[in-house]
């Protein structure tokens, strides 16, 4: 049956591929992007099957505004994809107040701007699929990557909190959540500091040297089949990882995690105090 689907951040990557996916196999499709040029190849190919609008999401009134617009267009949203969002490289003490601040409010605030105008739709139908794209980097952290990862460890929570909140509504909810792909989230989406201290050459050497590996990254048209597994399952999952590395390191930070609370189980339980 086909579905209309809400995706931000279309231009490129995930958003894009997965925009494409979902038209060429029938769905109604209204992609968003900062500059809907970049959408004027599928605009030509599908025609009335999609509608490609402008949106910036961090400025909330224009949410409001394009979610109205896709609903009056096509009648419904029976998905959303929150896809918009960058890297910001450097570490933490040499990101600046506009760099930090900018980063949330795309990666998170955006993200919430955009869930808030779609509930409503989705709670009057009773049914829906709200897809967060978080990030491995939601569950454990990488240097250099400080406030990306609090970005979408507050994706996470935030969420993970929206799913208890709307279960009995009939809406679902999950957080993808990739390793590192081969999209231009690492390069002409992404953004750097600008202060290069001395004594973290260290950790930003070492960095990039972990980058080097091309068997870390993972190829992007791989995840077009498991978006649609998760769009098209009945009971979707809360979190998926995409990709080899996220599935192998987790098992095994969340056995760390679990080894050092029972470490200090005497400590935590004596400090409930009765």
């Amino acid at each position: 049956m086909a579905r209309t689907i809400l995706i931000t951040g279309a231009s490129r990557g995930f958003g894009k591929l997965w925009a494409e996916a979902l038209l060429q196999r029938g769905d109604q499709v209204a992609a968003t992007a900062r500059d809907v040029s970049s959408l004027q190849d599928l605009t030509e190919k599908y025609g009335k099957k999609i509608l490609a609008v402008e949106l910036d999401v961090t400025d909330s009134t224009q949410v409001t505004k394009v979610v109205s617009q896709v609903k009056e267009h096509f009648g419904s949203i029976d998905v959303l994809i929150n896809n918009a969002g960058y890297g910001l490289f450097g570490t933490v003490e040499e990101t600046t107040e506009q760099q930090a601040r900018a980063q949330m409010e795309t990666n998170f605030f955006g993200l919430l701007w955009v869930t808030q105008a779609v509930l409503p739709i989705m709670r009057e139908q009773k049914s829906g699929h709200i897809i967060q794209l978080s990030s491995f980097l939601g569950l454990t952290t990488l240097p250099m990557l400080g406030l990306y990862n609090a970005s979408k460890f507050a994706v996470e929570g935030l969420s993970e909190t929206i799913a208890s909140e709307v279960a009995h509504l009939g809406i679902k909810v999950t957080l993808i959540e990739p390793n590192g792909y081969t999209t231009e989230w690492a390069g002409a989406s992404a953004a750097q500091t600008t202060s290069d201290i001395a004594d973290y050459n260290p950790v930003r050497e070492g960095f990039a040297s972990s980058g080097e590996n091309a068997d870390n990254w993972g190829n992007p048209e791989a995840t077009i089949d498991a978006i649609l597994k998760v769009i098209d399952s009945p009971n979707p999952p809360q979190r998926l990882l995409f990709g080899k590395v996220a599935y192998h390191a987790m098992p095994e930070i969340y056995r760390q995690r679990i080894n050092a609370i029972e470490d200090w189980k005497e400590v935590s339980i004596a400090a409930h105090g009765h």
